[in-house]
This record gives structure tokens, C-alpha cells and sequence, in this order.
């Protein structure tokens, strides 16, 4: 699994006009992508990486500060552009495997009890945020 981690203060999804997904003030948005050999062993290694990884002010973790996520699925993380000029996605999971890993992932955050707020799997949506830092990490696991 990949993540693509943003530190944000409050970030949001809108899908058909309709706003699926918010999180207000300091906190985390989340891509996540999936590829073939995930597990859903994986998917909570992730969400126990994401609950504490301490990159918001003052090195805290959401877990520190309980501050919110918000995660949105996007199997363009395994996109493949060094060959042509049109990217492949061979690497990327089919959504009947990616689906219920991304869903893994925020069910396990949810235990841990982290706020999360998600996108919508599969749709086209549009996602807005403030990058508090800039600051982005990759996480891989």
C-alpha cells in the first residue's frame, strides 16, 4: 500500500456538486493507493502508521492532538510514466481488490479512534485542501 500523506488545515471532497467528505482545522489528508499483493494486514499497518506519525505542529500525531484524516482512494499512485508518454496502471489493484483494503484502512483508523472523513471510491471527485508547510510525505508498506 501507498500513501501520499498532506498535512492540512481542513481539507474536502466534493463529488456531482455534493461535498462527500470534510475535515476542518489541522489534520491529514490521505491518498491511498493499493496494489495486488496488499493485505488487509497491511491496510492496518498503514492506519496505525497514519494515526501516529507525527508530522503536524510541534511534531504531534493525530493521535496526539486527535486531529481528523481524511482519506481518499487513488490508484494513480501506481501509475507507471517512465516509458511513452501515457502512463500504465498494471500495478494498481482492480477496485474489487482496492476497494475493501482502502475500507480497511479507515475501519482500522476508526478503532484506534481517529476521526476520518473519505472520498468516494471509483467516482470522479474533487478534492481541495490548504497544505499546511507545504508538507507531504510518501508512506509504503
Amino acid at each position: 500500500m501507498r500513501a501520499v500523506v498532506q498535512r492540512v488545515d481542513g481539507a474536502s471532497v466534493v463529488v456531482g456538486g455534493e461535498t462527500v467528505g470534510e475535515i476542518v482545522g489541522e489534520g491529514l489528508c490521505v491518498l491511498v493507493g493499493v496494489t495486488h499483493d496488499d493485505t488487509p494486514e497491511k491496510a492496518a499497518v498503514l492506519a496505525r502508521k497514519l494515526w501516529s506519525v507525527r508530522i503536524l505542529e510541534g511534531e504531534k500525531s493525530c493521535s496526539d492532538n486527535g486531529s481528523p484524516l481524511l482519506v481518499i482512494s487513488q490508484f494513480t499512485l501506481y501509475g507507471d510514466a517512465r516509458k511513452g508518454r501515457r502512463p500504465t496502471w498494471n500495478a494498481a489493484a482492480p477496485g474489487p481488490v482496492a476497494e475493501p483494503l482502502v475500507d480497511e484502512v479507515v475501519a482500522q483508523l476508526r478503532a484506534l479512534g481517529a476521526t476520518v472523513a473519505t472520498g468516494r471510491f471509483g467516482a470522479d471527485m474533487r478534492v481541495s485542501l490548504t497544505n499546511h508547510g507545504p508538507f507531504t510525505i510518501v508512506i509504503d508498506v
